[in-house]
């Protein structure tokens, strides 16, 4: 609660907005992707930032440079190929000027059919870009407290720190997700439904609320044993075989492992189920639940796992329903921050609660590189939209952006989860093309023609 004159002041500030006077920049907090993408989408439409970066004055294990954008993992930003949905991303940000698209461009290394970088000159130039731009004002400092002075966008990544951490979860409600393991995404149209049947246990929450993927007892008892000893991925410092983990979060294949049946009495349990072609209770059943409003995408309930890749694919695709389905994301297990962006932020990365404050980043629930510097675009053009007391937008649902946009903000997500570039989040095309190669070509298209469109409209380049 607060208690003394200044506090009310400044807590009516922060959630009923300022006086247009008085907002004469945009703060933005952390200088990563998200950050320095955003600080330059604000600076070049003529508004002064003022851009928090805690580095050099605290660092986190992780970090080895004082430089800005430093790529943690890999050096890779994904597909080049504009007919893929990483490379449709990255064509969407270029038309969009964007800083990063610009410095990775430049930097680039062979790589084959990805755009890779050389980290050190990426991070280098991004730097120089940002710091010598005289709209910017670098503030090498560990923000403490989220600004109320100026609309303020928070760019900070997992790797913010733990009093940032705890003032975000403050403004947000405490409406932040913690997790260490989540389920694979399958397309809808790559389910086989000659195998899978739509219903909801004991006919409660409609006829479509899940896919139901059945087994008879052969084909669970194969697929058991694959799942078991399956090869998993090594984690620092955590006994794959005995992970510690929430049990809500239990890997599948360590749920597996308590007993031949876990599974049948647990995730994959058929009672209340009976398959409409054989009028019998399956010997077991996985549960699919849609992840997206459009119904494109669905995921593994209950699945969580800690598999390799080829593992997941390879195992999974042993439940008859899903022996021809495409992953457009497969398990992971690690810890992570985020927001439940369904419940907290708009498709504009505003919070629903408060215009004046924006969220760019992996915190928004974008996963990858490039998803998060598109996600700092979008929040530093909205900011000043906001400033100049403009509408703001959210890009066509065609687009990449746009999409992933929308999905941060679908409210029909309830389990939300982070979600990279991906084709499956895109508006099904009118036309059905059957190849994969030529539907994603056809969805670049769409996707370019409707970038095309507003650019000029809304000022964007």
């Amino acid at each position: 609660m607060c208690k003394t004159e200044a506090e009310i002041k400044n807590y009516k500030k922060l959630f009923f907005g300022f006086k247009r006077g008085e907002m004469m920049y945009i703060n933005v907090i952390g200088a990563g992707l998200a950050g320095c993408e955003c600080a330059y989408q604000i600076a070049k439409r003529g508004i002064n930032v003022r851009l928090f970066e805690m580095k050099p004055t605290k660092k986190t294990a992780a970090h080895k440079s004082d430089l800005f954008c430093e790529l943690i993992c890999s050096n890779s930003l994904k597909a080049l190929r504009i007919e893929s949905a990483a490379g449709l991303l990255k064509e969407e940000m270029r038309r969009l000027d964007s800083l990063l698209m610009r410095c990775a461009d430049k930097c680039a290394v062979p790589a084959g059919g990805a755009l890779a970088v050389n980290r050190d000159d990426f991070s280098a130039m991004v730097t120089k870009e940002i710091r010598n731009n005289p709209l910017i004002e670098v503030i090498e400092k560990e923000v403490t407290e989220i600004p109320n002075d100026a609309i303020t966008v928070i760019a900070a990544g997992p790797l913010a720190s733990e009093v940032l951490s705890a003032e975000i979860q403050k403004i947000c409600g405490g409406g932040m997700s913690f997790f260490d393991a989540a389920a694979p995404i399958v397309t809808a149209e790559s389910i086989d439904m000659e195998k899978a049947f739509f219903a909801s246990r004991y006919d409660k929450g409609g006829d479509d609320a899940y896919i139901n993927c059945p087994m008879n007892k052969d084909e669970y008892e194969a697929f058991y044993e694959a799942l078991v000893s399956a090869e998993r991925t090594p984690l620092h410092g955590v006994d794959v075989q005995n992970p510690k983990v929430y049990e809500g979060c239990m890997p599948v294949e360590i749920l597996a492992q308590r007993g031949h049946d876990t599974l049948r009495f647990g995730p994959m349990k058929p009672v209340g189920l009976r398959d409409p072609r054989t009028g019998h209770r399956p010997w077991a059943v996985l549960q699919l639940r849609t992840e997206n409003a459009e119904k494109s995408l669905y995921n593994l309930v209950g699945f969580q796992t800690n598999l390799k890749f080829p593992e997941q694919k390879r195992v999974f695709s042993m439940i008859p329903a899903l022996h021809d389905a495409e992953f457009i994301r497969y398990g992971v297990m690690h810890r992570n921050t985020f927001l439940d962006s369904p419940r907290i932020l708009n498709s504009d990365f505003s919070m629903k609660e408060n215009a004046n404050i924006f969220f760019a980043g992996q915190i928004t629930g974008v996963e990858g590189y490039m998803e998060s510097g598109a996600s700092g675009l979008i929040a530093g053009i909205n900011a000043v939209r906001r400033l100049n007391n403009i509408e703001t937008i959210t890009l066509p649902k065609e687009t990449m952006i746009g999409a992933l946009s929308r999905y941060i903000a679908d409210e029909s997500v309830k389990d939300f989860q982070p979600m990279g570039a991906n084709i499956g989040i895109l508006p099904p095309l009118e036309e059905k093309i059957r190849d994969k190669r030529e539907r994603a070509a056809k969805h670049s298209a769409c996707a370019l023609d409707a970038l095309e469109k507003v650019k000029v409209d809304f000022a964007l380049a």
